[in-house]
């Protein structure tokens, strides 16, 4: 394509970008499709001869579109936000056309050099520990999976990067909340600890860690001859946003010479507000720590801000120099190929760069307090209401509630009444277990949702459950 084709094709794509991004609420939340459908619209061979951009642009449109599930639409109010912005549609489009691979400090000067001061900058707005260092990652899960294998190499002196899994090494154990994020399954299989060692720990009235159940589970592994090795706490879980009690937490993981790793993916973004900064009370005792600016802070995915407190057990746990990666600059540099799993590295500093200048601290703030507020007013509403239950505390922007009538079967129900919402152009939620309770989430926190939005869907949800 030469630049005068490209220019055309790009500017027909900004304009649509920008009408987008200003009103996304011209598309339905779910597409109307069928598995499979999206496919068949696919030619089956890829094409022997070159094709005009306008044609693919337009089988864009035409083919792809339509079969979107758009997360940024307001009335989204599934998973959790995974939010964009202006500024970061933009950064990203000057990444894509830059190119830049950022594994190391020569290959992007720049890239890496604003990567140290965009976690600088987190780092202050959430009051972290000085001795914390931070890096960006793609995704908590990859974070979490890095801070188990910094923990296995940290404890064997980096012994099972040498040799492999020791003989007995399956007497390593780990211990999350029973309210943790499947990730941390995954990280405890791929790090080769294998599920029968992961503790899933008890949870109070509020879906958070027991502490004394912590303790409990400890104490019978050491008695079993087992290994206590590491502990995950949770700042926000997935099901209902419960905060384990990090200081109570932390005096476990110290007194039984834990590695302690907090996941905050979601809830951690609250931490900029100072009414809210109590969910990461404790934090100083945590020996690495994840939140995904991604989620709630107006920066397109990918983009998990991982901090860390040893950096020589970081590094010397993924460190990997064949010569010809070798340059005259490394014992004066950070080279951020040594700091997680990829060798390969994307440009994210830059649009969350874009996001922190553009929006500023208090922007970032009152869009935050915004969407608490919303869901304040939304749980309100529920509680309010004879035939609805609020189901767990909603710290932030997520509400778990149940449909709870004088008769009929509450799960039945319940599901009756997710079913025919996602039938619904204009919202869309999801649904979790609590205990044995099946309830939905109504997850407040696009860029684009405003007071009309949720009221909008509350209506809707009371108006489907009278008709059950």
């Amino acid at each position: 394509m030469d630049p005068k084709k490209f220019r055309k094709a790009a500017h027909r794509l900004v304009d649509w970008m920008a009408d987008y991004l200003e009103d996304p609420t011209g598309y339905p939340v779910l597409p109307d499709v069928q598995p499979g459908e999206i496919r068949e619209r696919i030619a089956d061979d890829p094409p022997e001869r070159p094709e005009e951009m306008e044609a693919i642009v337009s089988d864009f449109f035409d083919q792809i579109l339509p079969g979107l599930t758009h997360w940024n639409h307001p009335g989204f109010f599934a998973y959790f936000p995974a939010n964009h912005s202006p500024p970061s549609v933009l950064a990203e489009m000057l990444t894509a056309a830059i190119g830049a691979q950022c594994m190391s400090w020569e290959t992007s000067p720049a890239a890496t050099e604003l990567e140290q001061k965009m976690m600088q900058w987190l780092a202050e707005l959430l009051e972290l520990p000085g001795d914390f260092t931070g890096v960006i990652q793609d995704t908590a899960s990859s974070s979490t999976l890095v801070s188990l294998l910094t923990a296995r190499e940290k404890a064997t002196k980096g012994e099972v990067g040498r040799s492999g899994m020791r003989e007995g090494g399956d007497d390593w154990v780990i211990y999350a909340s029973e309210q943790a994020h499947s990730s941390v399954d995954k990280a405890v299989k791929l790090a080769g600890f294998g599920l029968n060692n992961l503790r899933n720990i008890a949870v109070d009235d509020r879906f958070a860690m027991r502490p004394e159940a912590l303790r409990s589970a400890i104490e019978a592994d050491i008695d079993a001859g087992r290994t206590p090795l590491a502990v995950i706490a949770t700042v926000g879980t997935t099901s209902s946003t419960a905060v384990d009690p990090l200081e109570q937490i932390g005096d476990i993981a110290d007194a039984y010479d834990c590695w302690l790793h907090v996941d905050a993916a979601y809830a951690g973004s609250a931490a900029i507000l100072p009414e809210k900064r109590w969910i990461l009370d404790g934090i100083d005792r945590a020996d690495t720590f994840v939140f995904n600016p991604h989620k709630w802070l107006m920066t397109n995915f990918d983009c998990s801000a991982y901090f860390v407190r040893d950096v020589d057990a970081l590094v010397g746990s993924f460190r990997a120099s064949p010569e010809y990666l070798k340059t005259v600059h490394d014992d004066e540099v950070v080279n951020f190929r040594d700091w997680g799993i990829p060798l390969g590295r994307r440009f994210r500093a830059l649009k969350l760069w874009f996001v922190l200048r553009s929006y500023g601290a208090d922007g970032l703030r009152t869009i935050l307090r915004r969407h608490i507020e919303l869901a304040e007013q939304f749980r309100q509403q529920v509680q309010d209401h004879p035939d609805f239950e609020v189901m767990a505390p909603s710290p932030f922007g997520l509400v778990c509630f149940r449909y709870l009538p004088r008769s009929g079967d509450p799960e039945a129900l319940n599901k009756q009444l997710l079913a025919q919402l996602r039938q619904r152009d204009e919202l869309h939620l999801t649904h979790t277990r609590l205990g044995e309770d099946f309830c939905l989430r109504m997850s407040i926190g696009q860029w684009h949702t405003r007071q009309q939005h949720v009221e909008s869907a509350w209506e809707t949800i009371q108006q489907i459950a009278a008709e059950l």
